[in-house]
This record gives C-alpha cells, sequence and structure tokens, in this order.
C-alpha cells in the first residue's frame, strides 16, 4: 500500500503506525469536507420551490455526490465539488446562503432560469470561483461587496435582473476580472472609478440601468477592453480623450445618454479596429469626422443619430463590412443640390441591411444611383429632409426592402407605377410631399404591407379597389384629392384616416367588417345619408371623427356598442332627432362635438355631458335642457301645449281606468289563490332558501318584461337579462332557467349549492334568486347575479356584433390587461381547489364563463355543471350538476372524453387553453387545426423562437411600439414564459399538469418584471 508515492513497507513499526493514523486522518478529513459540500447542496435544493424538469431528483444520499445533476468534482481534491452547472433548467427559488460553503468552486452557472430574492453576501467566500454567471433570472437586492473576496474571477455575468443600488466600488480589487456585464437591471448611482484597476478588462457592458454622472477617466487604462457598453443610462458630461484611443476596442456604445461635446479628428486613429460605433441619442456637436470611414475600416454598424452633428456627409467608400449607417436626427446638409452625393459611395458595400439619413438638412434629387444599393438592403429611410423632384424609379431593384420613408420632403410627380414589385414591403411612407397622379394599384402585390402613409399629397381618382389583399393595420390617405365612393374595407386595419378628401355617396355597410379598427376619420368629405348601423360593430374604437360632411338622419342606437370611445366628433353635418341618452355612459369619452346639426329635444345632463368644456352643441337650435353652462332653454313638455286634448282624453281615460281597476281586482284574486295554492307544495329546492327570494313581478319589471333588448346572452340551460332593481335601482344580470331543458333543474341546483359555499373576489357574486311561478302558474327559477359592465373575457378577444343596447367591450385587451385578468382566474380556481371546505371543481372554464367588472377584474362566473371534489381523492364521480357534461368542447380535458371523473387537474386544462387563447387570440376550435393539431401542440412547436409569429397581432404590435430594446427583449421574454406555463397546464397527463397555485404565482412574477420595465 502506498500513499502520496510513500511505501508503508520500508517503515519502521512504529512508523508505520504513525503513518496509518496520518492517514486515516486525511481520509476522515476529506469525508468530512466532502459532507460539507453535500449539505450545502441539500441546503441550496431546500430553497428551490420549482424544478419542472426534475433536474434535481438525483441530489439525494442514495446517489453518488459527483454524479448530481449539474454537479462536477474534482478528483485531485477528493470528490470536491468545482462546478455547480445548473443553467436553463426552469428552476425557482433563491440561492442558499450555504453556496459559500462550496469552498472549492470554480464555476456557477444558475443563468436562465427563476431565481429571485438577494444574491447571497456568503457568495464573497468563494475564493476559487473564476467564472459566475447568474444572468437572466430575477435577483434582487444590491451586489455584494464582498464579491471582491473572489480574487480569481475572470468573468462575472449579472445582466437581465432586478439588481438595484450601486456598483460596488469594491469590484475594483477584482484585477484578474476579464469580463464584466451587469445591463439590464437597475443599478443607480455612477460608474466607479476604481473599475480603472480591472487591467485584464476585456468586455464592460452596463447597459440599461439608471447609471449618471461622468464617465471615469480610469476607464481609459483599461486597455485590453475590446467593448464597452454604456447604452440607455443617464450618463452627462464628456467622453475622456483616452477612451478614443483604445486601439483595442471594437465595440463602442454609448448611445441614449446625456452626453456631449464633439468627436475628436482623429477617432478612426485612436480606435482602428471599431466593427460598432455608437454614439445615439446624445449631444454631440461638430462633423463627422473623416478618420472614422477612411481609417476605421472594420465598421459595421455606425450609428450617430439624434445628436447635434452638421456639415457634409463624407463617402463611406472604404467601409466594405458596413450593415447599418444610421445618421438621422442631426443639423447635416446644407439643402443644396451636392448633400446626397455620398449616397453613391454606398452601392459597392455589398453587406448594407439599412440605410436611415432622416430628419436632416439633406437636400437636392435623389440620385438614381440608389437603384445600385446592395440588394440585401432591408430599410431606406429618406424622411424629414428638404429632397425634391421624382420618386427614381430604379428603387423597385430594391426587392428585398421592408421599410421606406420618404415622408415630409418635397418629392413631386407620381409613385412609380410599378412599385408593388417591392412585395417585401411592410412599411410606406410618403406623406407630406408633392406627389400626384393616381394611387398605383400594383400595391395589391404587397402583401405583407401593414403600414401605408401616403397622406398630404395631392393623389386623385379613386382609392384602389384591392387594398384588401394587403396586411395593413395603418392606412392614411388624408389630405389628397381623391374622390369617388370606394371605401377600403380591409378588415386587419386599426387605423384609417380619409379626411380631407372629395369621397362621396353613403359610407358602406362594409366599415362594420373592420372590426378591430381603433381609428376612424372620414372627415372634410362629401360622404351623404345617414350613419350605418354597422359602424356600431366596430367596437374597438377609440376615436370616431366624422365632421364637415353630409350625413343625415339620427344616429343610430348600434352606436352605443362603441364603449371605449374616447372622441366622438359628427360636428358641420345634417344630423336630426334627440341626442342619444347612451351618450350619457360613455365612460372614456373626454370630447364630444355636435355642433352644427338638426338635434332636438332634451340635452341629456350625465357623464361628459356634465363638462360643458368637452361637450360641444351649439348650431343645433332645438335642443333645450342641460346643464346651466350651456345656457339652453328650458324644455317645455309637449302635453301642455295641447291642453285641449288632455281633457277630451280625460273622459275617456277615467272610463278605462275603471274598467282596468275590476280586471286589476280579478286578476289579484287569481294570484294570491295561486301563490297560496304553490305554498302548500314542497318548494322544489331548499337551497334556494339560503338567499331573500325575488318574486317574478320584480325580475319582470327590472327587465322591462325579459325584453329581447335586454338580452345579453343565451346559454345551455336559459338566457341571462340585464336589469335594474328599481327598489335601490341595482344594475343586475338575471339568469332564467328554461325548466324545458333537460337538466335545467339540476343546473340550477348545482349553481345555488356550490355559489352558497364560496366568497371570493374573482367569483362572480350571486345577489338572489327566484324560485317560484310565473303569472301562469308555471314554474319559475332564475339567479340574480352583480351585473359585469364590460362583459365576458369572449368579447374582448374575439369581438362580434352584439345587441345596441348591451354592454360591450371596452377595448382591445394590452399585455397588462390580460395578465391581469389570468390572475385574476388563476387565484378563483386555487380559491375553489384549495381553500374551499371541500374541492370545487368548475367543469366549464372558457372565455364566455369569465365577466368583467368596471374595473377590468375577472370574475369566474356559471357554476352550472360545477362538482365537489371528496377530501379523500382529487378525483370524483359525484354528480351535482346536469346530465354528466363535463365542459365544452376544446376546453375540456382530454380524459373527460374517455369516462374519467372530473377533478381539479381538468380544471387547470381548461385554464391553460384558455390562457394560450388570451394571448395568441386563437381559440382551440378554430378552423386552423385540423386532423391531429390542436392548440396546446400549436404553441408548443413555436416556442421559443417563434413567440412573436403565434402572438395575438394586438399585442405584436403593442410590443413593437416600446421604446428600448431591453424593454421589448423583456416583454418577449415574459410571453415566452406565459406560453410555458399554457402548454404545461394543458399537457394531456393529467398528473403532470402544473397546480393553479404555482400558476399564479409565476404569473405574479411575471406580471412584477413587466412592471418593473416600464409597462
Amino acid at each position: 500500500m502506498e500513499l502520496v508515492g510513500f511505501s508503508f513497507a520500508k517503515l519502521p513499526f512504529h512508523r508505520f503506525v504513525f503513518a496509518i493514523a496520518i492517514a486515516l486522518c486525511f481520509v476522515r478529513v476529506s469525508s468530512a469536507s466532502n459532507e460539507t459540500d453535500i449539505s450545502a447542496l441539500l441546503a441550496f435544493k431546500a430553497g428551490i420551490t420549482k424544478d419542472p424538469l426534475k433536474v434535481l431528483s438525483s441530489w439525494n444520499n442514495m446517489v453518488n455526490l459527483c454524479q448530481w445533476y449539474g454537479v462536477t468534482c474534482s478528483r485531485r481534491h477528493h470528490n470536491r465539488v468545482t462546478i455547480l452547472d445548473l443553467s436553463a433548467q426552469k428552476i425557482s427559488g433563491s440561492i442558499s446562503p450555504h453556496i459559500g460553503n462550496l469552498s472549492f468552486l470554480t464555476g456557477l452557472w444558475l443563468q436562465n432560469n427563476s431565481f429571485h430574492r438577494e444574491i447571497p453576501p456568503q457568495i464573497g467566500q468563494l475564493h476559487r470561483l473564476r467564472k459566475m454567471g447568474l444572468y437572466n433570472n430575477s435577483l434582487m437586492g444590491e451586489i455584494p461587496k464582498n464579491i471582491s473576496g473572489c480574487l480569481k474571477l475572470l468573468g462575472v455575468d449579472l445582466s437581465d435582473n432586478q439588481l438595484s443600488g450601486e456598483v460596488p466600488p469594491e469590484m475594483g480589487s477584482l484585477v484578474k476580472l476579464q469580463i464584466l456585464y451587469l445591463e439590464q437591471n437597475n443599478l443607480t448611482g455612477s460608474i466607479p472609478s476604481s473599475i480603472g484597476n480591472l487591467s485584464s478588462l476585456k468586455e464592460l457592458d452596463v447597459s440599461y440601468n439608471y447609471l449618471g454622472g461622468s464617465l471615469p477617466r480610469a476607464l481609459g487604462q483599461l486597455t485590453k477592453l475590446t467593448a464597452i457598453g454604456l447604452l440607455e443610462n443617464w450618463l452627462s458630461g464628456t467622453v475622456p480623450p483616452s477612451l478614443y484611443n483604445l486601439s483595442s476596442l471594437i465595440i463602442f456604445d454609448i448611445g441614449y445618454n446625456q452626453i456631449h461635446g464633439s468627436l475628436p479628428t482623429t477617432v478612426g486613429f485612436g480606435l482602428p479596429n471599431l466593427a460598432f460605433f455608437g454614439i445615439e441619442v446624445n449631444q454631440f456637436v461638430g462633423s463627422i469626422p473623416l478618420s472614422i470611414p477612411n481609417n476605421a475600416s472594420n465598421l459595421q454598424l455606425l450609428q450617430l443619430g439624434g445628436n447635434k452633428l452638421s456639415g457634409n456627409v463624407p463617402s463611406f467608400e472604404s467601409l466594405h463590412d458596413l450593415q447599418i449607417l444610421r445618421i438621422d436626427h442631426n443639423h447635416l446638409g446644407s439643402g443644396g443640390s451636392g448633400d446626397l452625393k455620398f449616397l453613391c459611395s454606398l452601392t459597392n458595400i455589398s453587406s448594407l441591411t439599412g440605410l436611415d439619413i432622416s430628419g436632416n438638412r439633406l437636400g437636392g434629387l435623389l440620385p438614381r444611383c440608389i437603384g445600385n444599393f446592395s440588394i440585401t438592403i432591408k430599410e431606406l429611410n429618406f424622411g424629414q429632409n428638404p429632397i425634391i423632384g421624382e420618386i427614381p424609379r430604379e428603387i423597385i431593384n430594391l426587392v428585398n426592402l421592408e421599410v421606406l420613408g420618404m415622408y415630409n420632403n418635397s418629392f413631386s410627380g407620381a409613385i412609380p407605377i410599378d412599385v408593388g414589385n417591392l412585395q417585401n414591403l411592410s412599411v410606406l411612407s410618403l406623406s407630406y410631399n408633392n406627389l400626384s397622379g393616381v394611387i398605383p394599384s400594383s400595391l395589391q402585390k404587397m402583401k405583407r404591407l401593414i403600414y401605408l402613409h401616403l397622406d398630404g399629397n395631392h393623389f386623385h381618382g379613386h382609392i384602389p379597389s384591392h387594398l384588401d389583399k394587403c396586411s395593413l393595420m395603418v392606412l392614411d390617405l388624408s389630405k389628397n384629392n381623391l374622390n369617388g365612393s370606394m371605401f377600403p374595407a380591409v378588415k386587419t386595419l386599426l387605423y384609417l384616416n380619409l379626411s380631407h378628401n372629395h369621397l362621396n355617396g353613403a359610407l358602406p355597410t362594409e366599415v362594420g367588417q373592420i372590426n378591430h379598427l381603433d381609428t376612424l376619420d372620414v372627415s372634410g368629405n362629401m360622404f351623404g345619408g345617414e350613419i350605418p348601423s354597422t359602424l356600431g360593430d366596430c367596437n374597438a374604437l377609440v376615436v370616431l371623427v366624422m365632421k364637415d360632411n353630409h350625413f343625415q338622419g339620427s344616429i343610430p342606437q348600434s352606436i352605443s356598442s362603441l364603449r371605449s370611445i374616447e372622441k366622438l366628433d359628427l360636428s358641420n353635418n345634417n344630423l336630426s332627432g334627440e341626442i342619444p341618452k347612451f351618450l350619457e355612459v360613455f365612460h372614456f369619452l373626454k370630447i364630444l362635438n355636435l355642433s352644427h346639426n338638426n338635434f332636438e329635444g332634451m340635452l341629456p345632463t350625465e357623464g361628459v355631458f356634465k363638462n360643458a368644456s368637452a361637450t360641444f352643441i351649439e348650431g343645433n337650435n332645438k335642443i333645450c335642457g342641460g346643464i346651466p353652462e350651456f345656457r339652453l332653454p328650458k324644455c317645455v313638455s309637449r302635453h301642455s301645449k295641447s291642453k285641449g286634448v288632455v281633457r277630451k282624453l280625460k273622459l275617456l281615460l277615467s272610463t278605462i281606468f275603471g274598467l282596468l281597476g275590476v280586471v286589476l281586482v280579478l286578476v289579484f284574486v287569481y294570484v294570491c289563490w295561486l301563490k297560496k295554492k304553490k305554498a302548500q307544495e314542497p318548494t322544489s329546492s331548499s337551497i334556494a332558501d339560503s338567499w331573500q327570494n325575488l318574486s317574478y313581478g320584480t325580475l319582470l319589471k327590472a327587465t322591462n318584461g325579459f325584453s329581447s333588448t335586454n338580452l345579453i346572452g343565451v346559454g345551455s340551460f336559459g338566457s341571462v337579462y340585464r336589469g335594474i332593481l328599481q327598489e335601490n335601482g341595482t344594475s343586475v344580470a338575471v339568469k332564467v332557467l328554461n325548466l324545458m331543458r333537460h337538466g335545467a333543474l339540476k343546473s340550477f341546483k348545482a349553481e345555488c349549492e356550490a355559489l352558497k359555499c364560496i366568497k371570493h373576489r374573482n367569483l362572480l357574486k350571486i345577489l338572489t334568486v327566484c324560485s317560484g311561478t310565473d303569472y301562469k302558474g308555471n314554474d319559475f327559477k332564475a339567479l340574480v347575479y352583480e351585473f359585469m359592465i364590460n362583459g365576458s373575457l369572449v368579447e374582448w378577444l374575439h369581438p362580434y356584433p352584439i345587441p345596441a343596447d348591451v354592454d360591450g367591450p371596452s377595448k382591445i385587451l394590452n399585455l397588462i390587461q390580460r395578465i391581469k385578468i389570468s390572475i385574476d382566474i388563476a387565484f378563483a380556481l386555487d380559491y375553489l381547489h384549495n381553500q374551499c371546505h371541500n374541492a370545487i371543481v368548475h367543469c366549464d372554464l372558457k372565455p364566455s364563463n369569465i365577466l368583467l367588472d368596471v374595473e377590468m377584474v375577472g370574475h369566474v362566473g356559471d357554476f352550472g355543471l360545477a362538482k365537489f371534489v371528496l377530501e379523500s381523492t382529487s378525483y370524483t364521480n359525484t354528480n351535482i350538476s346536469s346530465a354528466g357534461l363535463r365542459g365544452t368542447i376544446g376546453y375540456a380535458a382530454p380524459e373527460y372524453g374517455m369516462g374519467s371523473g372530473v377533478s381539479v387537474e381538468g380544471d387547470v386544462y381548461s385554464y391553460g387553453i384558455l390562457l394560450l387563447e388570451m394571448f395568441t387570440g386563437i381559440g382551440p376550435t378554430d378552423e386552423i387545426f385540423k386532423e391531429n393539431s390542436n392548440l396546446h401542440n400549436f404553441v408548443e412547436e413555436a416556442m421559443p423562437k417563434r413567440v412573436l409569429e403565434i402572438t395575438d397581432p394586438i399585442l405584436v404590435q403593442e410590443v413593437e411600439s416600446y421604446a428600448g430594446q431591453s424593454r421589448k427583449s423583456t416583454v418577449q421574454n415574459c410571453l415566452l414564459m406565459v406560453y410555458e406555463i399554457g402548454v404545461a397546464c394543458s399537457v394531456g397527463v393529467p398528473r403532470e399538469r402544473m397546480s393553479i397555485t404555482d400558476v399564479a404565482a409565476q404569473l405574479r412574477s411575471i406580471r412584477d418584471r413587466l412592471y418593473a420595465a416600464g409597462l
């Protein structure tokens, strides 16, 4: 036996015994040290709250430490842990302070998970640590100052978390550090000058934080620095001259700050290896140094936009690798004819994909050489310059163009007739030029076109008839000379502006097909006829402007469904009739202009009509009443003008009332007899006794005789009406059971039984019941709920025409609203499944059963299929409801179709499908799903790379509108997390589905991340 090269056989006996003792002690010490690592990792595991991939299942005493998932040991140090790699395992939890006991750790990789809380200060005890990756988590708190104890650190990546506080000056003692990434956090204070001590530093990125102050001069000491990223902070002052001489720099990005000064003329000599140079959106002045294009020949991205640079634009012909050139929004050029000659220097750059020169003083003709740009170019923006002349026809050679901006110039002549050859174009903006002629019909070839701006020109003729072949979301043709009655009913439009043209005829009924429309402006035309009633189908409208036309007739009742409207302008038309009272309940209405029409009758006094500065009614000489600020005459009763007629009617009325009195007495006696007879019979549902029983007559009055105008919806076992209780004016929803339908009575009992046991903020509140007879002596049963003014979720996800006097959806749901509603539903299910005495399974979770109140809080309703779960099992066959139904096709769990009993897991499946529908905008029974495809598989196959492709276009537009790549990235990550939850809830095997408690917790975390991103 040998130990460390020595042979025990060669030792004297007493020394042999001594050596054995030493060896045993060494083994015991080694074993104890190994136990330290085991204890530390088990403590780490205890801090994990979610491990969906079960990667930590191997962490137990039955498996050798060095075979635990993510653990690497060193044989040299007697199986001590040297690397812990749990990256991208969807783990949630906190980092245990016991991590500091892994004293031999050299690599710590926990990135791309959901770790939260703070980075434990014990991390400073890892004196052997070389690389640490904690990026893309939800870590909070400050960066531990004692991280300076990790003197061997080579790389630290803490980016994309929620860390706050200052960058610790103590980090300057990490002299071996080569990489430091702190971007996308909430760090404040200034960049410590001690960073200049990191003589080995190669990459520094603190972008997307809230750092202020000046750049420390000590940064110029980092002679090995290859990349510096300071993007989107609050930095000020000037750039230290020494920073412009770090010849090793490849990436220099200080955009979106408040840095001023001028660029040194020698900057291209001092930074010859630059591939990325970004100083956009600062306050730099002076000219573009010639040394940049002449000497920094490796440049691929040059971003100088959003400053105060002036002078001529130099030639860029030496930058053979240039991909993106942005010099927009400066003071470049003089408005002269030679300003744009530099464009021809770009024709030999085969890698060019983007060029933005907008917002300058670059004048003259646009040279035809632009047609020789590389076929790779995707974006051209010449907007906001004094460019003159025609649009060169050669531009159609750039067949891969996606964005073409030529707005706010002085272009003249016609649009090239074959501009439609640019079939990849998604944005075309030619606004505010001197263009004329007709709008080319070849635009219909641009099937990817989303934004089309032709406003502020001199186009004439008709609107092209086939624009519906495009994918337009924004169409602005305003302020031209267009004529005819053609109307572009493009169903995908969100914004349509046809104002200030010469369009005539009636506004076609096809306008109702554009049901996602947010803004419609047809003012300043010659439209006539009545306002089409189908306009009420555009229930997402926020702005509706129809002024200065020849519309006539009354305001249609269907307009009452436009509950999200904020601006309504119908002024200067020939409209007549009374001003509708439903305008009073438009809670979002900020501006109402009805002036210069022929309205008559009483002016309403509630809602927007209480604000005389927001309501304009002048020029209507037949209206009266209103609040005093309008100074209108008092309304005179029509009956007072015809007193003679009243006298003649008195005798007739007295006779009629006398006869009615006799009839009413007889009816009263008959009804009393029926009630007495009914009282002697056993009640059909003792469950209803838990509430005060409203009479049939009360509900009859409340719903205007169960009028079809009060009908909200029709379900499996009855109809739902809106009503107002006369006793207290409370708005209610009355669910009237169709007792002729098989199972309706059981549904009534099930709903009563479930609702009397539960009470939660996110469950639809039942106010009372009605269990008795109608006036014909027939059984009558109804449930009376709190009225939800914003209707059901299905109306928001899939808007459709609804009755005129029924509350319609307020507006298209944005991202935060969808997250909040999904949390509300999860909270309701968590209460039903885990907090009731006996768990309740809803069994029919779907968008039409989610109701929204005035504050957009979600409430789960319709418990007609609800079932109790026995405490002994999560499954049940106990059927409280009707006919054994187990939900709705598409939302019902697949095991229900195979005869399995209902379970809380079945509700989770329905929730998962509902969640996917909320964010994709696609229902589970959509026609795109054929054969074995379904919504679950559709989303799962798209993750993670095609998240935006499957997301509701409304949300995609919202994401694209955000300023800053950091915010967009955060939102995309959150969308991916939502889809992961939806997929995990809707897996086929019930026991593999997420618990609704975990769902609620994760969605709250996603909501908090979005709040932190400024949404």
